[in-house]
């Protein structure tokens, strides 16, 4: 008797939790369907990542603008806060360094190892990691296999040039500084100082510091194992090697050269000019092209290596990182953060930056359009070797060149005084 009155209470206990979970069940359908009528959604939390970029041109702000437009159409749940910083990007990141309070995602311009490394991401596991190209591998990942950032672009910079002007006046592209210097000479004289020879904007002195970093690689043989190399890295180079660079191009200032308005010209000018067929040399990478085009759509520009400092010697192009995407280590939203990257990392979306930034992508498999491909091609024997100050000078250096070049020019120090300035920011960066 008792046994079937235990039964009888089981029974009753499980009919009447079978129907409280049905009116749950029924509630929770009713509730997702109601959402659903009403315009909302039933998917999780919008989380945000935030994401700072070191990117100065329009054209290359507005394809980041526009793939982070599609990601977010295409991942809801996830808002990306992008946001651009031109010339104080590195004090702003020294900042936040210091804070350790850093953007989910950021470039770092340069710098993933040496400056960044510490507060990035191991991202050794992502899909993208294996069409990582030959060239950017190992500045963009270490002895331990760690994958620091997502190389979006790579850069192989050397001197951009106007193909009207040189065609004008008959000149070959020169493949060494004897040949660079008799090109500046003709143009000037031909020309009646009607064209600038070679340009730079004060106003961006990051212009200026290209001059030192793009040359110092052939004047102290750094590459191929010269002893100027070797003396850098332990702190017992001689800084009297460093003057024939700055004296070489105050003569290039006061022979007329470079142009007189170089304290206000900005890098923004460079278009109208190379589409006036003002100017022959620029010794940056020409991401500024498609202004040019907007200005004068027959306008024609070359790119070639930095010409070799000795004759007899081979040019090369500059490179190492260029525009990348790194994930910050502390992020609260790191899954988030990589799908981002992943999605970058797609070949449409790396062709649309590449075509943008003229410059080769960081990863194999992207074949991109746009009008320097030919001569990468054509000069894709030529080495490129890691840019000078990120593999010879400490953190910090680059601003020391940038602005003791204009003091230069400006007459606020000679040569010998810039090596001085340059001997003693060394000391001063590496006891910090």
């Amino acid at each position: 008797m008792k046994s079937n009155k235990l039964w009888t209470i089981v029974i009753l206990l499980l009919v009447v939790s079978i129907a409280l979970f049905g009116c749950s069940s029924n509630s929770d359908k009713g509730a997702s369907e109601s959402q659903s009528a009403s315009g909302g959604s039933p998917s999780k939390e919008q989380v945000t990542v935030s994401m700072l970029m070191y990117v100065t041109a329009k054209a290359t702000q507005e394809a980041y603008q526009q793939i982070v437009d599609k990601f977010q159409q295409d991942n809801p749940d996830i808002r990306v806060d992008l946001q651009f910083q031109g010339a104080d990007y590195e004090n702003i990141m020294k900042v936040k360094m210091a804070a350790n309070e850093l953007p989910d995602i950021f470039d770092t311009h340069g710098w993933a190892q040496v400056r960044y490394g510490k507060y990035l991401e191991d991202l050794r596991d992502q899909a993208w990691v294996g069409n990582i190209s030959d060239t950017i591998k190992p500045v963009v990942t270490d002895k331990d296999g760690k994958v620091y950032v997502l190389p979006v672009s790579e850069a192989k910079d050397g001197f951009a040039y106007n193909v009207q002007v040189l065609e004008k006046y008959g000149i070959q592209p020169p493949q060494t500084l004897s040949e660079l210097e008799s090109a500046f000479e003709k143009i000037k004289t031909e020309s009646g100082g009607k064209v600038i020879p070679l340009l730079y904007a004060g106003a961006d002195n990051w212009t200026i510091g290209q001059f030192f970093d793009y040359f110092a690689v052939s004047l102290l043989n750094v590459p191929n194992g010269g002893a100027a190399g070797n003396a850098l890295l332990d702190g017992s180079f001689d800084w009297n090697e460093w003057t024939p660079l700055p004296a070489k191009f105050k003569e290039y200032f006061d022979k007329g050269y470079i142009n007189k308005d170089v304290f206000t010209m900005k890098f923004s000018d460079y278009a109208k000019l190379f589409a006036t067929d003002q100017v022959a040399f620029v010794s940056t990478a020409p991401s500024f092209a498609d202004d040019v085009y907007k200005v004068n759509p027959d306008s024609k520009i070359g790119i070639m290596p930095v010409p070799a400092w000795n004759d007899g010697e081979q040019p090369n192009f500059s490179g190492g990182e260029r525009n990348t995407m790194g994930v910050w280590k502390d992020s609260k939203v790191k899954d988030a953060a990589k799908k981002v990257l992943a999605y970058f990392s797609q070949t449409d979306n790396l062709k649309l930056i590449e075509n943008t930034v003229k410059i080769p992508s960081g990863l194999k498999g992207v074949e991109a359009d746009h009008e320097f491909v030919s001569y990468y091609k054509q000069y894709e024997s030529v080495p490129v070797f890691p840019y000078f100050d990120r593999v010879y000078l400490p953190s910090g250096m680059w601003d020391v060149m940038c602005t003791t070049g204009m003091e230069l020019l400006a007459g606020g120090t000679t040569p010998e005084g810039y090596s001085k300035t340059m001997e003693e920011n060394v000391r001063r960066l590496l006891q910090q």
